[in-house]
């Protein structure tokens, strides 16, 4: 009989494209080799391995990208805008002119997944998700390359996330429309969805507009062992001691996973009843061990009496948006530029 590792391979190898397949395995080989059993994380290794890129000022395919640092907390934004034929000059920080004075261009704010330790705003893998999300959205994008852990934890991320999202409706050049303002939207993968959901929650009790949230396979959890989370396990790229290692070492240290940060409408958490919440897309990934973690929370969203949709990909796993080589990419594709639209 094959060892339970190789059927977990061969299964895995049936559903995914080669492709995408050798590119997720090569990062869970990277990460297990990262992971340390006390605690640490190699960062000096994971910087050696991820593959970044610089921004581009010269336009691909129809989009370019510069690097901005935020004075006020020394936060690096990467901002993706489209190039267009009626401006000769590309813009560049200190313009004010707005991206639009006739009609609306929606600012999407990306988090990075990573599960809140890896990757980067630069890594080439999100550079690429972020020039197509400008392509496909007719947005700006800004993606924040916020704090990780196990160096910075809870609440780092979050709070670079708020950072973040009044660092860009400060600027007058992202503002569009005939009565100018910052058409905010917070979209994020994994440990990015995580991110969006917090922030969303805070700019709601004070009173910072959101228009909405796309949560791509948002990593949510608890103490309790979700039945997808015992059928699913080490499945399909991920193992719940891997996810375990990733929560204790963003929590505050003694934190178990029904803190707030993990478990979002768990006994601790606070309710979302009478918060003005941003309407919501959430993609959950049919092969993915926290489905159910992330189907409780489209359904605590419509307890709360929150606008939700939910995108339910029975044969996606976690990363199927990397490369367009699939359904599921397309799905997701038209799925987000349908709710930004609505």
């Amino acid at each position: 009989m094959a060892g339970s590792n190789e059927v977990n391979v061969n299964e895995s190898k049936r559903v995914v494209p080669l492709n995408t397949w050798i590119l997720i395995s090569n990062f869970k080989l990277a990460y297990n080799m990262l992971r340390r059993p006390d605690g640490t994380f190699n960062r000096d290794l994971n910087e050696f391995l991820d593959r970044k890129v610089t921004a581009n000022a010269i336009p691909v395919d129809g989009v370019y990208s510069f690097d901005v640092v935020d004075r006020a907390t020394s936060l690096l934004n990467r901002v993706y805008l489209t190039a267009r034929e009626d401006e000769p000059q590309l813009r560049v920080v200190g313009d004010e002119k707005p991206l639009s004075s006739s009609e609306i261009v929606p600012v999407i704010l990306f988090f990075h997944g990573g599960s809140f330790v890896h990757s980067s705003a630069n890594s080439a893998i999100y550079d690429t998700f972020c020039r197509r999300l400008v392509s496909t959205c007719k947005a700006a994008v800004v993606s924040v390359n916020y704090r990780r852990s196990p160096e910075h934890r809870y609440p780092c991320a979050y709070d670079d996330g708020w950072s973040a999202l009044k660092w860009v409706h400060s600027r007058p050049w992202l503002k569009s429309g005939k009565d100018p303002k910052v058409h905010v939207y917070l979209a994020g993968d994994s440990s990015g969805g995580n991110i969006a959901h917090h922030v969303a929650v805070r700019a709601a009790e004070e009173g910072v507009e959101v228009k909405g949230n796309i949560l791509l396979h948002p990593l949510f959890g608890g103490e309790e062992r979700t039945e997808s989370e015992k059928r699913l396990d080490g499945k399909y790229f991920v193992r719940i001691q891997d996810r375990d290692w990733y929560w204790r070492a963003y929590l505050p240290e003694g934190e178990d996973r029904d803190h707030p940060a993990c478990n979002v409408f768990g006994p601790r958490s606070r309710t979302l009843e009478g918060l003005n919440f941003p309407k919501s897309l959430v993609v959950v990934a049919g092969l993915d061990l926290l489905q159910d973690w992330q189907l409780g929370y489209v359904k605590g969203l419509e307890k709360s009496d929150n606008k939700v949709k939910l995108l339910y990909l029975e044969k996606a796993t976690i990363g199927f948006y990397f490369l367009p080589n699939n359904d599921h990419f397309h799905s997701l594709m038209d799925e987000m530029k349908s709710f930004i639209e609505s």
